[in-house]
């Protein structure tokens, strides 16, 4: 199968969306896919070119002028590699691949993977749309994504070929007992609350930090927040780590205080890790906790919530290790193998209604 991906980069900054198709396109062309990725180009074209994945430039930036560029551009790419399959994983990607899909023969598939944008909608433009959890496709079609066109295929990136295996890294040496987080600065990822929560049990676990690996646009008025508390010096931003699995590690809590999250790739990494871990009830969290079983849920945007979790398990030391155990336990569906063959059924049973198709335009035109 001919399989192009559509992304905006390939840049390694913690980039979930990329980070998802970049794993797929690699594990495509290890199965003996020939695969291409048409982006503006990043750090990952190393890795793509290592199993053998073509990468063609193609620079969407949202400009009058640059859009038509990349219109031509994107047919040129087309005509050249001629595609069975293209996947679309965000929004200019999927507008460009549907104008021109009424002059080729390819299926399009869609991967809706921030449906709380309200662009998202535009991914229903797939012949097929994937979302990444049931929460984001029972969200899409309320949005009148027809039922028959959803997929889901939930996210998982236990081994991953962007990374080494789990066994190959070394803990981070931290204060414990370390709460940590691994999250993009923005507000929405609960930042504030993680910060207020830890507030409000520092005084009374004292030997207790806080680790916040991630970088954004919000970064700076966490860092006000923290110094407006008694225990600054606990709160410690450690910016992007391309390999955040140390801290992970050496952390004795996992904390995702997201507002809102689709299918978070860090919570898989985390559980694999042996983190005990407090995430938010909201969007595809639980479906990555199964259920609440490998993790504790607490309600979003609720600081007190959270260091009532905190403080359950920094109370007990049995309990901590008891879901210390349990995030380690049915990890197999987290695989990223799992999504890559999940995500080819689609792209097969797209092909064979397309052939199917193809055969009955045929034998219509064909003269009595």
């Amino acid at each position: 199968m001919r399989i192009l991906h559509i992304l905006n980069h390939v840049q390694e900054v913690g980039n979930g969306i990329v980070n998802v198709a970049v794993d797929l396109a690699c594990l495509q062309a290890q199965n003996g896919h020939n695969v291409s990725v048409a982006s503006a180009g990043g750090q990952y074209e190393a890795l793509l070119t290592t199993y053998n994945v073509k990468h063609f430039n193609l620079d969407q930036t949202r400009t009058p002028i640059n859009i038509i560029k990349a219109a031509w551009r994107y047919w040129k790419i087309i005509e050249e590699f001629q595609p069975d399959i293209v996947h679309a994983h965000m929004m200019t990607g999927i507008v460009l691949a549907k104008i021109w899909k009424a002059f080729s023969t390819y299926g399009l598939v869609s991967t809706v993977h921030n449906e709380f944008q309200r662009s998202a909608v535009l991914m229903g433009l797939g012949d097929r749309v994937i979302a990444v959890s049931h929460a984001v496709a029972e969200s899409m079609a309320r949005r009148g994504i027809a039922q028959n066109k959803l997929r889901v295929v939930s996210n998982g990136t236990l081994g991953s070929l962007r990374m080494r295996k789990l066994q190959e890294y070394v803990a981070m040496e931290l204060q414990r007992p370390a709460i940590a987080t691994v999250a993009g600065m923005y507000k929405r990822k609960g930042i504030r609350e993680l910060i207020d929560a830890f507030a409000q049990i520092a005084a009374d676990f004292p030997n207790a930090h806080l680790y916040l690996v991630g970088d954004g646009p919000d970064r700076t008025l966490f860092e006000q927040q923290a110094q407006t508390t008694l225990f600054a010096d606990r709160i410690h931003f450690l910016g992007f780590q391309k390999e955040p699995q140390s801290y992970m590690l050496g952390c004795d809590i996992f904390v995702l205080a997201s507002h809102r999250d689709p299918s978070p790739l860090v919570i898989p990494e985390a559980r694999e890790a042996g983190c005990a871990i407090i995430a938010c009830n909201v969007d595809g969290i639980p479906e990555a906790l199964d259920g609440g079983q490998a993790g504790i849920l607490v309600p979003p945007a609720n600081s007190q919530a959270l260091a009532n979790a905190l403080r359950q398990l920094l109370s007990s030391r049995k309990l901590m290790h008891q879901w210390q155990y349990l995030a380690q336990q049915n990890l197999d569906r987290l695989s990223v193998m799992r999504v890559h063959e999940q995500t080819l059924s689609v792209y097969q049973e797209l092909t064979t209604n397309l052939v199917e198709r193809t055969k009955q335009l045929a034998a219509h035109s064909k003269p009595n």
